[in-house]
């Protein structure tokens, strides 16, 4: 697939995310719209399950661009990130080069560190010039890496660049479509912040829910998808939950539902099937019975949105 033209509207944003199957409402197509038209970082905040990472992987299929994803982790550092040297590639290159009896140690720091014995991890592999255009790089869920990788990302958000000791400094010729999540676990710092676009990423509402749920779910009964839809947004009301359903857990939902040939919600369904929606045991035994009995009486005559 060749790479397409930006979007050059924020209508236009929006229907490029529709062709994708995502239902931006209006402030996310416009941060999303300006992000693009500016060349800066998009950081998308939220809570887990709210289609911020989808939205990476829809603009890279819809502009027809690669996609490259960094998943964040705990101890995440440049190795793992943009770089480290094969080691053994080297010591066999070097091996090689002495039994040949061709060891000059000048010689031999240029044999050995250059680009054959390089490793490209994905934030260097988001700098290299690509055929199919400049790609989309997810970094995703910031907020689980620590603050000095954090510091780490500074001038490649800056100047689109990485500094290999070795090597030198290696620049993007087009600099990467860049988007960061973050599922807000800890606060992410200012400085960061401040070479991106931000947009908090929340639930969306009753209307495009129900429009989410029934295209990723098509052979879902109408009526059964704003059941659940309904029943959902009715939970996500409850204090006591430890982590509300997202759109993914509705999605899934519905599609366990539709897999047991259900039409509608009753309380038998619902029972059964809590371990698709919610993904804690005390959410599902406080939801479990009178509580979802209650829950379903809002929404069992619900006809379809």
């Amino acid at each position: 697939m060749s790479a397409k033209t930006l979007p050059k509207t924020v209508d236009a944003t929006a229907d490029l995310l529709k062709q994708g199957r995502y239902f931006a409402d209006r402030s996310l197509a416009t941060v999303l719209f300006l992000s693009l038209k500016m060349g800066r970082p998009l950081f998308l905040e939220g809570e887990a399950g709210t289609g911020k990472t989808e939205i990476a992987k829809v603009l890279a299929e819809t502009l027809g661009r690669p996609l490259i994803r960094l998943q964040c982790y705990e101890g995440l550092d440049a190795a793992s990130a943009v770089y480290e040297w094969n080691y053994q590639a080297q010591m066999i290159e070097i091996r090689l080069i002495e039994a040949a009896e061709k060891a000059n140690r000048k010689d031999l720091e240029k044999d050995i560190f250059n680009e054959r014995f390089l490793i490209k991890r994905p934030l260097l592999q988001a700098l290299e010039e690509n055929t199919q255009g400049a790609p989309v790089l997810l970094i995703d869920e910031i907020d689980r890496t620590d603050e000095p990788f954090e510091a780490f990302l500074l001038e490649l958000l800056s100047d689109f660049q990485v500094t290999i000791p070795e090597i030198g400094t290696i620049s993007a010729k087009t600099p990467p479509i860049v988007v960061i999540t973050s599922n807000r676990t800890r606060e992410i710092h200012d400085a960061l912040k401040r070479r991106c676009l931000y947009h908090w990423v929340d639930y969306p509402d009753a209307a495009r829910e129900f429009d989410i749920v029934s295209e990723k779910v098509p052979g879902a009964d109408k009526r059964l998808a704003s059941q659940v839809v309904q029943f959902v947004q009715a939970l996500r009301q409850e204090d006591e939950l430890f982590k509300l359903p997202g759109v993914a857990e509705s999605i899934d939902w519905a599609t366990a539902l539709t897999a047991l040939d259900a039409q509608w919600l009753d309380h038998e369904n619902v029972d059964q099937t809590l371990g698709a929606l919610l993904k804690y045991q005390d959410d599902i035994a406080h939801i479990r019975g009178p509580k979802a009995e209650a829950l379903l009486s809002t929404v069992e005559e619900a006809e379809p949105t």
